[in-house]
């Protein structure tokens, strides 16, 4: 079933989805509706292909799927999704409420996935139950508690990734520090690749950003730039028909010859040997059937 709330002089659109065997999102396909995936398993774990690659998704997590994602779920009629555009709730204009930019949405790891507790099934269920309830409530007031109880259920989960996802608690300061690093990645990954460049950008050093991620990530960032524009090319590469010279212009490389020993060195492969092998072995839920 699909609940379907918009508001057309806006642009604002948000959907609820359960128990709906069309889910999923090709980018590529897809890029006029930008959208935002909250997407909670209700059922047995299954497999979730996202932009190609498999993921696990045990019963009772939730994944959170940002813009760009391409994604497919084995079982989809098993998962209860929330989607929402920027003009629905734009997440970076309402940061100071939720905190959440550069942690569940445009941060590490992505797509991140998270464990509930009995507690915490609990609380998203009764949030879905009063999400159903409001969207089938048709007055002026709708679009603004659906827009509340939005925010009620990202607090929710950013309050759950800095539990699972940080090695040690982060004070306030230092975790907007590594936040607005990681959303100025996904924003400049394509002019800047060095860690020097977002250090200026913040008014740290260079030094000071290795230490926070030294001591609240697995990654340092020079790792998560680099991961970052390999990423982006692997879509281009498996999504386009582009040629790899106009690829390696789009993530920031004037020569190709050095686009093409990055990609060797981050992925295994060549782009060239690297879209050779996702056509010859291309994955079921690459594509719309």
């Amino acid at each position: 079933m699909t609940y379907l709330y918009q508001e057309a002089q806006l642009g604002s659109y948000f959907q609820l989805l359960a128990n709906e065997p069309e889910l999923q999102r090709q980018f590529f396909q897809e890029q006029d509706l930008a959208l935002l995936t909250i997407a909670w398993n209700q059922g047995p774990a299954q497999t979730v292909w996202v932009d190609g690659v498999p993921y696990p998704l045990d019963t009772g997590q939730v994944m959170l799927l940002i813009i760009k994602h391409s994604y497919r779920f084995e079982q989809p009629a098993s998962i209860v999704a929330w989607r929402f555009n920027r003009d629905f709730y734009c997440i970076i204009d309402h940061d100071e409420e939720v905190s959440c930019v550069g942690l569940i949405f445009y941060g590490m790891p992505s797509p991140m996935v998270l464990n509930l507790d009995q507690l915490h099934q609990r609380k998203i269920d009764l949030l879905y139950q009063v999400f159903v309830d409001e969207l089938g409530t048709h007055d002026n007031l709708q679009g603004e508690m659906l827009r509340m109880l939005l925010k009620r259920l990202i607090v929710i989960l950013t309050r759950l990734a800095k539990d699972q996802h940080l090695k040690t608690s982060a004070g306030g300061d230092e975790l907007d520090i590594i936040r607005q690093f990681n959303l100025l990645v996904e924003k400049h990954f394509n002019q800047h690749h060095q860690v020097q460049d977002y250090a200026e950008m913040l008014y740290k050093s260079p030094k000071t950003l290795s230490n926070l991620f030294g001591k609240y990530s697995d990654k340092t960032p020079l790792q998560v730039i680099r991961e970052r524009i390999a990423l982006e090319a692997k879509r281009f590469l498996r999504y386009t028909d582009k040629p790899i010279s106009e690829v390696a212009y789009d993530v920031g490389f004037q020569e190709g010859a050095h686009f093409s020993r990055f990609f060797k060195k981050m992925e295994g492969l060549t782009p060239k040997g690297f879209r050779e092998e996702i056509r010859q072995t291309p994955s079921p839920y690459d594509q719309k059937s």
